[in-house]
């Protein structure tokens, strides 16, 4: 574990310059990571939003048949008000959000997403999901348990449904790099970045099949940061589905990471380690605010830290041999 940055970070969320925990077993990320901090510094921050936020669980019951699973969703669509207070009964911290359904047959998915204060929520809303579960089948004799979690979740497997109803805290990150800052510390141009980004991460991605993915490396900043601050490492699966947008304006290289599926949490299990809570009063990510406070910081430095990542990997790959360079002067000196 090394710390990098400062990443300066700029918005309603965080407005700070923040020094970063990574723990890694791949040595060049603490310094490629570091290297895209210092030109973002450079360049004025990074500017970063929440656009969205909830944790998901889905139950998963069947019915003897199509017809009276279409009477049981059409039926739980008007009691939206009961749904709210089942779930938000089981903690002070949940806060229903929304829900929705999907019919396989005479099988009913219900996904129930919650907003879950500081936790990253994996708990909280399957408790929440237990109870409404509970109440379907005291309310329907005919309605047979099948599972509390039936995969429409989705947790910790790539899926489309996560980028398109959400889960976890979509997090969208921007910079704006001067050309003279990307000849100098990235030795590079932005054209050759954007070219690069075209072309491997996008026509490569749907080369490759890749399923609303399109980037570099967002895993290997995810990891990091998750194993440094006490997260649930496997959420890095849907974490890492994320996009890279790369323009060039007036000379100067735009460049953004929007990442719809960040799992990250300041209370709960693995928070506790000391290491853990050195690491993100660190960062300013524990104390006294309004619940859910707290996991939204965290959650933006961990996008900012993902665009320096890909940012500076990106500026490396136009760079014929930098890659294989770098490891081999880092990992096998």
């Amino acid at each position: 574990m090394q710390t990098i940055g400062p990443v300066k970070i700029t918005g309603t969320v965080v407005e700070a310059e923040v020094m970063v925990p990574l723990a890694t077993f791949e040595t060049p990320l603490w310094p490629s990571t570091n290297r895209g901090a210092r030109v973002a510094l450079r360049s004025g921050g990074i500017r970063a939003v929440i656009v969205d936020e909830r944790m998901t669980r889905s139950v998963l019951v069947e019915a003897p048949g199509v017809e009276e699973a279409m009477r049981v969703v059409s039926t739980l669509k008007n009691h939206r008000d009961k749904i709210c207070d089942i779930t938000e009964a089981t903690s002070k911290y949940a806060e229903f959000v929304d829900i929705h359904f999907q019919i396989v047959a005479n099988l009913i998915f219900i996904r129930l997403e919650m907003r879950t204060g500081d936790a990253s929520g994996h708990n909280m809303v399957t408790k929440a999901a237990e109870a409404l579960q509970d109440w379907l089948l005291a309310e329907y004799d005919d309605l047979k348990y099948i599972s509390i979690s039936g995969n429409y979740c989705t947790d910790k497997k790539v899926s489309a449904v996560n980028g398109i109803l959400g889960r976890g805290k979509n997090v969208i990150a921007e910079v704006i790099v001067p050309a003279k800052i990307c000849h100098r510390y990235l030795k590079t141009t932005p054209e050759k970045i954007v070219e690069l980004h075209i072309k491997k991460n996008l026509v490569g991605s749907i080369v490759a099949g890749s399923l609303r993915t399109a980037n570099a490396h967002f895993a290997n900043m995810l990891l990091a940061f998750y194993l440094a601050t006490g997260q649930d490492a496997a959420n890095i699966v849907e974490g890492s589905q994320g996009i890279v947008h790369a323009q060039v304006r007036n000379d100067d290289l735009y460049f953004s990471v929007t990442l719809p599926n960040i799992i990250v949490g300041t209370i709960g299990s693995g928070k506790e380690l000391p290491f853990v809570r050195d690491n993100l009063r660190m960062m300013d990510c524990l104390g006294n605010r309004e619940a859910g406070k707290n996991s939204r910081r965290l959650a933006v430095i961990a996008a900012a830290v993902v665009l320096c990542g890909e940012l500076s990997l990106l500026g490396a790959l136009t760079n014929r041999g930098e890659l294989m360079q770098a490891h081999e002067r880092l990992e096998r000196r």
